[in-house]
């Protein structure tokens, strides 16, 4: 073994209890409870919710299942909320699915099909397929950084399918290198004028300016996402300027940040996000009071 293999799993073991607990930054609570507390302040504020269960590693399928099916009822009659779930985790079993589907449509929330690894998309497709003339409102997100999802823009674009992009956390394996932000914009250019709403899931500024701004001259009606936890106060001041409508996905259950640790070599920053974010996990009230102050300091000025 070489020195530098050893002194990556060095790390590795180091920065793993690190990562778990500044994972406590990024999730509203264990309860979907803390999640709809979220999603209210964010209301408050004229910010739209996307909630999200976030499973334990090996959880039943059928225990998953339960959440969502809680999480549909919760968000019912909540204006500008819809719920984000994970097909693999529900190990693409159409039964289950299809409860949720089901419930979803008789409570008029929206079913948002989170993206994972590039391997999950085919089978998480197939069970899209099966349920999108079920009569739920079921979207879609596509990654930048996989060179599958520029065909994948067009099979949303033809069956009139709202679409969250985002850059991607896992490599293509086909395309190792693609550069996620120009991936990114290869997919909002394969959307526009076509789609009927495109999510731009970003706190890149800069992207998602380039991005909302191709959408809207193709006339294509679309929104910005981010992700509880991040910084939010540049991107809600660049969305106000824009005069674009906001979600924040809040997501709740199981404090976990698979890729963390693997994004460090990348970008050293995280780094310093894990310290900093285990630091305000041990000591902030709660993630939601570090939030609450954010999103006060983004609309003053």
């Amino acid at each position: 073994m070489s020195w530098i293999s050893k002194a990556r799993r060095v790390a590795s073991r180091c920065l793993t209890p690190l990562a778990l607990r500044a994972a406590k930054a990024y999730v509203a609570g264990e309860r979907l409870e803390d999640a709809l507390a979220v999603a209210d302040r964010l209301a408050d504020r004229g910010l739209g919710a996307t909630v999200g269960y976030w499973d334990a590693p090996n959880e039943a399928p059928s225990t998953v299942a339960d959440a969502y099916l809680e999480g549909v009822r919760a968000l019912a009659g909540r204006e500008h909320a819809y719920l984000s779930i994970k097909v693999p985790s529900l190990q693409y079993r159409p039964e289950l699915m299809g409860e949720v589907v089901a419930e979803a449509m008789r409570q008029r929330v929206r079913l948002h099909f989170d993206a994972l690894s590039p391997e999950t998309v085919d089978p998480s497709r197939a069970l899209f397929e099966q349920f999108l003339d079920a009569g739920a409102e079921l979207s879609f997100t596509l990654p930048g950084r996989w060179s599958r999802s520029v065909d994948d823009a067009a099979w949303a674009v033809e069956r009139g399918v709202m679409v969250r992009v985002v850059k991607g956390q896992w490599p293509d394996p086909a395309a190792p290198n693609r550069d996620p932000s120009e991936g990114f914009l290869e997919v909002i250019d394969a959307l526009a004028g076509r789609a009927r709403h495109v999510a731009v899931a970003s706190h890149d500024v800069p992207l998602a300016i380039e991005a909302i701004n191709r959408l809207r001259n193709a006339d294509t009606s679309c929104g910005l996402e981010l992700l509880y936890g991040l910084p939010m106060p540049r991107s809600l001041e660049m969305a106000d300027r824009l005069a674009v409508g906001v979600h924040v996905y809040v997501p709740y259950g199981r404090a976990y940040l698979p890729y963390a640790l693997s994004r460090v070599r990348s970008n050293p920053r995280i780094l310093w996000w894990l310290v900093r974010d285990a630091v305000l996990a041990c000591c902030a009230t709660s993630p939601a009071d570090r939030d609450e102050h954010e999103l006060a300091d983004a609309r003053k000025g």
